[in-house]
């Protein structure tokens, strides 16, 4: 099952409480202070597993609490600190506060600790009150409440290249034509109900991540069928390859428009990521005699295509080394790392 989102509720260690304590030593009637402090509250830490694929473990715990601090004691002896608790999430986890929305943080690199509620500091305990006018004091401070919050987890995959289009037009068998993916394929509309990754080799000793996107329909911004759960995962990749089929009797332009119409509603960024588009299913004589004729229409407004076949693999060397060649420029132009909203 894969589950790309998730709520928590967090809570970091309370601090201990200092302690009110005077030394009792024989042949001294007035022993001083000596209450020692409380111990700090443990944090609440995310780190990015690279071994996890989905947010399935926050369906049944859905409550993190880190430990709180011990209390002071006498004779100076400090409460110990509470207990760290990490939180292992997939790479790829945007961290949001639950009420404000705002991102806490986004969890792109294996390993990186972030804390994301911070344990309560412990009270102060009598011994740091003594002055020489006030050498008995009988109050200390109690420890500090940790941070806790709901937060929301939202799981975007991490890809080089995602593959777009309308439901059935031949991503799922695209994908598992160049990968060792095997995502599911049928001829019914939305086969294809969560994202799927597969690794790519070019012909030419290349590699990189494509993720194939669940069917996209008019209105998916708004939440119709399912590429409201799904655009997120577009956010991430550097390319995208936009799907038509040649063998349906929809105009293929229309669903290249009405697909691109979505993405800018999602994000307008998302448009000036490099796209190319594969003419799929030209292993039906129908759809072959139409490439050349769509992909005309596609070049008079600058885009170029290539037709394909998923089934036969006729054409797919080509795309493939174009993609690559599109991802090698973006990482030139921004070495750091992708582009994300």
């Amino acid at each position: 099952m894969f589950i790309d989102k998730a709520r928590i509720h967090i809570k970091a260690g309370d601090g201990g409480n200092g302690v009110v304590s005077f030394r009792r030593e024989k042949f001294v009637p007035k022993g001083g202070p000596d209450g020692g402090d409380g111990g700090r509250g443990g944090d609440v830490i995310f780190v990015a597993d690279p071994g996890l694929s989905t947010l399935l473990d926050f369906q049944y715990r859905q409550h993190v609490k880190a430990g709180r601090g011990r209390h002071g004691e006498g004779s100076d002896r400090h409460g110990r600190n509470g207990e760290d608790v990490v939180v292992t999430v997939p790479i790829g986890t945007v961290l949001r506060d639950a009420e404000t929305k705002q991102v806490i943080a986004d969890l792109t690199e294996a390993g990186r600790p972030v804390v994301v509620a911070r344990g309560g500091n412990g009270g102060r305990g009598n011994a740091h009150f003594a002055t020489p006018t006030h050498r008995a004091p009988r109050h200390a401070e109690p420890g500090q409440p940790g941070e806790e919050r709901w937060v929301a987890l939202e799981l975007r995959l991490i890809a080089d290249v995602g593959l777009v289009g309308v439901p059935n037009v031949g991503k799922s068998t695209l994908l598992s034509r160049v990968s060792a993916a095997k995502p599911k394929i049928a001829d019914y509309p939305f086969t294809t109900t969560q994202p799927a990754l597969g690794v790519v080799r070019v012909p030419d000793g290349r590699s990189f991540v494509l993720a194939e996107i669940p069917g996209l329909i008019e209105g998916a911004h708004l939440g119709a069928g399912l590429g409201h759960d799904f655009l997120r995962h577009i956010s991430r990749t550097r390319v995208i390859i936009h799907v038509l089929d040649l063998a349906s009797e929809r105009d293929p332009l229309a669903d290249f428009d009405a697909i691109n119409e979505e993405l800018r509603l999602y994000d307008a960024i998302l448009l000036e990521r490099p796209m190319l588009v594969a003419l799929n299913k030209i292993d039906v004589p129908e759809a072959r005699a139409r490439a050349t004729e769509v992909a005309a229409r596609l070049e008079a407004r600058g885009v170029r295509a290539w037709p394909i076949s998923a089934v036969t693999g006729e054409g797919l060397p080509d795309l493939l080394r174009a993609a690559a060649d599109l991802l090698d420029r973006e990482r030139t132009a921004s070495p750091a790392g992708r582009t994300t909203t």
